[in-house]
């Protein structure tokens, strides 16, 4: 393969290409209700050639990679097309290096039967309740060879082994209708998806349980959020804004993001970190070859960084910071995230209840909306806060504000900072879904606009 690469590559004329070859393997397995709705292996075999000429992109997707030399003549004769633009590439070193992927235990070890066999008993587990409607099983894994090259010289071989399942229960009781989910993936291997039998019972008791609690009351309240609901806002609310090439074409984020500004309290940080191995969004490597590495984009309260492309970084005179993501080689990379969290600090979550006298405690997330610095996320499940305890449950939890005000109003950060991946991932520009993952500790934040669905 490096043969051939390099051979490839001698016969580019352009300012810049980059090549990627991808092979790979799977297993997918889905249950809706009682249906076994797909079960497959499949593989995945092909490459992409990106070429920069006179700040034109030329980009060649393909599956037929003996004609590699063809595909790249192809690409630059594409980039030559393009009307000439101001582009330029921020330097990274050359590279050499191959990584290996560290699991328990190889899903490609496991049969089919047996993992059909694991999804077939979740399955069971959720459909055994009366009151359960419907359920959702998905498992997934994957095992797949990244070959990357350009023609500064770096020549990088990334092996990733991604393992996952969710599982989601929806209740019913006349026209109330509720659903909870749980989800696991990360590169760590096979051994999580097999103990994976409390989760399904949790995730049916949930979704029963919702349907005798009431909704909550509008209004603005003192929350507590956990660790899975902190990560999702910090992922979808900040995250996002942080990302180079939204910013860089974007007036009025430029002038809200400004390096230096203050977005909270001095004991609030929020950090993308590529290089934590077995999370679900680790790579030593993005899909332009650049290191990846650990970036506040807020220390300390202040707004110190952000996520970059070599493109974005040059035009905005920043580093690299290895977060040019491509969902397979059919894609073309983009500015994307990796592990990001807001960092612990020393509040237990029993100091943090007890010194709250009124509010709402709010646990993971089905999902929301952003637009711009403007969000709103659905809590999986909540409790009332009396007295500093949690009493009764409630639901239809929906949070929404500005992610700016939001932030200057967490006085509260927790001690047990948890990540999750999962196979939901995460989507932009049409590359969907990307691995992940985010996360944080339980932290407090002050007048959240609370309305219920």
């Amino acid at each position: 393969m490096e043969k051939l690469i390099k051979n490839a590559l001698k016969s580019a004329t352009a300012d810049h290409i980059e090549i990627r070859i991808q092979e790979g393997k799977g297993t997918g397995i889905t249950y809706v209700g009682k249906e076994l709705e797909d079960i497959a292996e499949n593989s995945i075999m092909g490459g992409s050639v990106r070429a920069l000429v006179k700040g034109g992109w030329g980009f060649v997707a393909f599956n037929d990679i003996e004609n590699l030399s063809h595909y790249v003549k192809m690409a630059c004769e594409q980039a030559k097309l393009v009307d000439n633009k101001e582009v330029s590439l921020a330097k990274t070193r050359v590279i050499k290096d191959t990584v290996k992927t560290k699991v328990d235990i190889d899903p490609a070890d496991i049969s089919l039967a047996d993992k059909h066999e694991l999804c077939h008993k979740y399955n069971n587990i959720i459909l055994s309740s009366k009151k359960i409607q419907t359920s959702n099983v998905r498992y997934m894994d994957s095992h797949s060879m990244l070959y990357f090259a350009n023609m500064e010289g770096s020549f990088i071989v990334c092996e990733n082994i991604f393992c996952g399942i969710s599982v989601t229960a929806i209740a019913k009781d006349g026209m109330n209708v509720q659903q909870a989910y749980g989800s696991i993936g990360d590169l760590r291997g096979y051994k999580k998806v097999e103990k994976f039998e409390e989760k399904c019972e949790e995730v049916t008791k949930r979704a029963v349980d919702l349907l005798s609690v009431k909704p909550v009351e509008g209004g603005k309240y003192t929350i507590i959020v956990d660790p899975k609901l902190c990560g999702v806002f910090v992922h979808e609310a900040f995250g996002h804004l942080s990302e180079a090439d939204f910013i860089y074409e974007n007036k009025k984020l430029r002038e809200i993001m400004k390096i230096g500004k203050r977005f909270g309290s001095d004991e609030l940080s929020i950090v993308d970190d590529g290089t934590l191995e077995g999370e679900a969004g680790y790579n030593k490597y993005d899909s332009e070859g650049t290191p990846t590495q650990k970036t506040y984009l807020i220390k300390d309260g202040i707004l110190t960084s952000r996520l970059h492309s070599r493109e974005t970084a040059a035009k905005m005179n920043e580093s690299p910071t290895g977060n040019s993501r491509a969902i397979n080689y059919a894609h073309e990379p983009i500015v994307r995230m990796t592990n990001t969290y807001m960092e612990p600090r020393s509040w237990t979550f029993e100091d943090m209840l007890a010194n709250t006298d009124e509010g709402i405690y709010a646990i993971g997330s089905l999902g929301g909306q952003t637009n711009t610095e403007m969000f709103t996320f659905s809590a999986e499940e909540a409790y009332r806060i009396k007295g500093g305890k949690l009493c009764e449950k409630i639901r239809d939890v929906v949070l929404a504000g500005n992610v700016f005000e939001t932030l200057m109003n967490i006085d509260a950060i927790g001690n047990d900072l948890t990540l999750y991946g999962g196979l939901g991932g995460c989507g932009k520009g049409g590359q969907s879904p990307l691995r992940v993952s985010d996360g944080g500790p339980h932290i407090r934040i002050r007048n959240v606009t609370i309305g219920g669905r």
